[in-house]
């Protein structure tokens, strides 16, 4: 298995800390088409009953924009998806080619499966975004 090396947006709303919230929020993008491959939710503060932030990703299409602002969201945060065979070191591996090249990671957000990896890296623009993917294809193989 290969790597899959993909820019995305990784969009954002506030969260109310009540019970449904969220599963409003994520049934109101799956209305509008979404099928979301990336969705954390977590808190802004360690503060009981603060709000929270939900991330999601992809938002594809103008019916899912659309919806994604109503409730709130923007698409602000940049981000790599980064798919392929896990392997020790990958996410460490991922973070120094992106350092060496003067890259900020701003978020990160890494999974296994088995044998597969999945990562979202998060980075301060789109252009840095492209640049980093440029980087990494000849390095992840």
């Amino acid at each position: 298995m290969s790597f899959e090396i993909t820019t995305t947006d990784v969009w954002v709303g506030e969260v109310e800390d009540r019970p449904g919230t969220v599963a409003d929020m994520l049934e109101a993008l799956q209305r509008a088409g979404a099928d979301l491959e990336f969705a954390i939710v977590r808190p802004v503060s360690d503060v009981a009953r603060f709000n929270g932030v939900l991330l999601v990703a992809p938002i594809v299409g103008e019916a899912q924009e659309s919806a994604a602002r109503e409730l709130g969201m923007n698409s602000g945060l940049h981000a790599l998806r980064i798919v392929g065979p896990d392997r020790p070191g990958l996410v460490a591996g991922v973070a120094r080619v992106l350092a060496n090249n003067g890259i900020s990671i701003t978020g990160l957000w890494a999974a296994t499966f088995e044998d597969h990896s999945v990562q979202y890296v998060r980075v301060d623009s789109a252009a840095d975004a492209k640049q980093a993917a440029r980087l990494l294809a000849p390095t992840l193989t």
